[in-house]
């Protein structure tokens, strides 16, 4: 966008902090899993597409023809088809008899998880007269939803039977696959391709079996089968410090903001709430305008670092709702409006997701999706 425009400045888009999501970025990663796998790709946007931006990043797939989307809830297809989704998007989550009827109107795969789903599913179909298109959950050592690997046959016999529904897909998930040494994956992939036998067993087509996600993916190639659902290395992350690169990923999100206060603190002061950090000696520290209320984890106070001016520097003090200060040192410089990368590069120094999550003591899973709506997402690239 021109930077005379005058549509630049709406009243969100003058908050220096902000997620920024490098489409290009992510081409290249949906590229990369799709040629490492070897099978087509169902892009996993659920959750605002780990803090990326739910709409956006599916419409952007959607043109770079990614073959399927996954999302968790109704209301998150329901929000994509709105927008001009048309590709095939499946609700992974468990649903609810009465969201089985909108899920069909709403051209949206539904996850069977059990007997009594499809038949709820089967009662929607018949009365909207149209079939719906769903997807078989197995549950081979999860254990949150779907029928167990070894009940699994009178299950398929009657999806496969059913007037109603079309069996597109038949899918599980991997508990371990993050660490690329655990044994339960073969022990999954076992019971998955058991449970698949009973398609053959009834002389059925064989539906689209899907079981791989991101670790899947990086680490255990003979899970890939018939498509793969990459979630967060999608988003250029590892899933785990466990976890190999196996395929060149770009990080697609970068978080930024700016300097808003500068000034000195005298040796012994504390600062920020409780009074649970001071400078030993006279120091320089600055503020930047964000906080746990846009979701930036509280857990970093005076552990998780930030880039000035191309400089790796702590967040002293506890951080704040809105707000938290960083120490740049006693001879350190910065001034008002200077660029902080919280997640991103300047320079030759770069902090990502993963050393955020570190810090935090947590996974990169939630740094992602904890960074709420109330940043906005500015998008380069695509």
């Amino acid at each position: 966008m021109d930077p005379a425009s005058p549509h630049l400045f709406e009243p969100a888009s003058q908050r220096p902090t902000r997620v920024r999501v490098d489409l290009d970025a992510l081409s290249h990663n949906l590229r990369a899993l799709r040629a490492h796998a070897g099978v087509p790709v169902m892009a996993v946007v659920k959750a605002n597409a780990y803090g990326h931006g739910l709409v956006p990043v599916a419409l952007h797939l959607q043109a770079q023809g990614v073959e399927h989307l996954g999302v968790a809830f109704l209301e998150e297809g329901v929000a994509l088809r709105r927008a001009g989704v048309r590709v095939p998007i499946l609700v992974m989550g468990g649903i609810f008899g009465p969201q089985a009827a909108q899920l069909i109107a709403e051209d949206l795969e539904i996850t069977v998880s059990s007997l009594d789903k499809l038949r709820q599913v089967e009662a929607a179909a018949e009365s909207l007269g149209r079939k719906a298109t769903i997807h078989l959950k197995i549950d081979t050592g999860m254990e949150r939803i779907g029928v167990h690997s070894y009940h699994a046959g009178p299950f398929i016999e009657a999806a496969v039977a059913s007037k109603w529904c079309t069996v597109k897909g038949v899918y599980s998930h991997l508990a371990c696959a993050d660490d690329p040494v655990s044994p339960m994956t073969r022990q999954q992939l076992e019971k998955f391709l058991d449970a698949c036998a009973h398609f053959t067993r009834l002389g059925a087509p064989m539906p689209i079996r899907h079981l791989a996600n991101s670790g899947g993916v990086l680490h255990f190639p003979d899970t890939c089968l018939d498509m793969v659902r990459p979630g967060i290395a999608l988003y250029g992350v590892l899933p785990d410090p466990a976890s190999r690169a196996t395929v060149e990923l770009r990080p697609v999100m970068s978080l930024v903001s700016q300097v808003v206060y500068f000034k000195v603190v005298p040796a012994g002061n504390p600062v920020s709430y409780g009074a649970t950090w001071a400078p030993g000696v006279d120091t320089r520290v600055v503020t930047v305008p964000m906080g746990y209320g846009d979701g930036f984890p509280r857990s970093l106070s005076s552990r998780g670092e930030v880039l000035v001016r191309g400089q790796r520097h702590r967040i002293v003090g506890r951080i704040c709702m809105d707000q938290f200060m960083v120490d740049i040192g006693p001879l350190g410089t910065a001034y008002n409006e200077d660029a902080v990368a919280l997640i991103g590069r300047q320079g030759d120094q770069a902090i990502t997701c993963e050393d955020v999550a570190l810090a935090a003591g947590t996974i990169p899973y939630e740094i992602l999706v904890g960074l709420n709506t109330r940043i906005p997402r500015e998008y380069i690239g695509g």
